[in-house]
Order: structure tokens, then sequence, then C-alpha cells
């Protein structure tokens, strides 16, 4: 049993910083989403309608960054959506890895530089996922024709 103790401890906190890492790279949709069904729970839709409206709020904002990614034949416009979403997976990654540091070390250099780090690999990631959405040229130019 002893031996099982620190296993957990570190299995549960891996998994905990790798949902905290994947909620951050979708961050623009799991706000909108918070927004949205928190707002409905205020607003008396009760605790199922707050939920739903606020997962279809979520999906929605997914959807439109692929529909607009898909459709939109400009590159500079692709990457300003795109930005449009990495932007706040940027600021969530630095958020969530200085709580992190903060927890595991008192120097608030060191505290930042782990930030920092953490956010450009938040960045990245985010970056690559929302890319890959992308479909790789401007897609329903000939629609009518095929």
């Amino acid at each position: 049993m002893i031996i099982f103790g620190p296993l957990l401890v570190v299995v549960g906190i891996g998994f905990f910083c790798w949902l905290l890492f994947t909620l951050a790279v979708f961050a623009l949709p799991l706000f909108v989403g918070l927004t949205i069904g928190i707002w409905a729970f205020h607003t008396g839709a009760g605790v199922l309608g707050g939920t739903a409206a606020g997962l279809v709020a979520g999906g929605a904002t997914i959807c439109i960054g692929q529909l607009a990614l898909a459709y939109v034949p400009w590159t500079w416009l692709r990457l300003l959506i795109i930005h449009l979403y990495v932007a706040p997976a940027t600021f969530a990654g630095y958020s969530a890895t200085h709580g992190i540091a903060q927890m595991a070390m008192p120097s608030p250099t060191w505290q930042t530089i782990f930030a920092i780090v953490g956010a450009t690999a938040v960045t990245i990631t985010a970056f690559i996922r929302f890319t890959a959405m992308a479909a790789p040229g401007p897609v329903g130019r000939d629609f009518a024709q095929g």
C-alpha cells in the first residue's frame, strides 16, 4: 500500500495537468460555453437548461471556427481566425502554469520562467490543433460546379 500511494498521487497530478492543458488549448470555446451556461442558469433555465445551453454554445464556437477556416479563401483572414482561438489559449496556459509553479517553487523569477514555457507549449499545441482543422486550400469555390 505504501508503494501505491505516491504512484497514485503522481498519476493523479499528471491526469489533472493533462486535463488542464487540454482545456487551455480550447479556452475560447470553453469560455463561451461557461459564460452562456451561467447566463442561462441565472435567467431561469435551471441546471439542465444552463448545461445544455453552455454545451451548444461551446460546440457552436468550435463549429463556427472550423467552418470559417474551411471556407475563408484568404490566408491572412485564416491566420486572424486562428489567432482569435490561440490567444485565449496562450493566456490560459500562462495562468495554469503559473498557478502550478506557485505551488512548487518559492522564487517568483522561476515561477515566471516556467509560466512562459508553459504558455509557449500551450500556444504551439493550440496552433497545431487549430491549423490541423483548416483545410489545405480554399474549399467551396467550385461548390456550384461539383
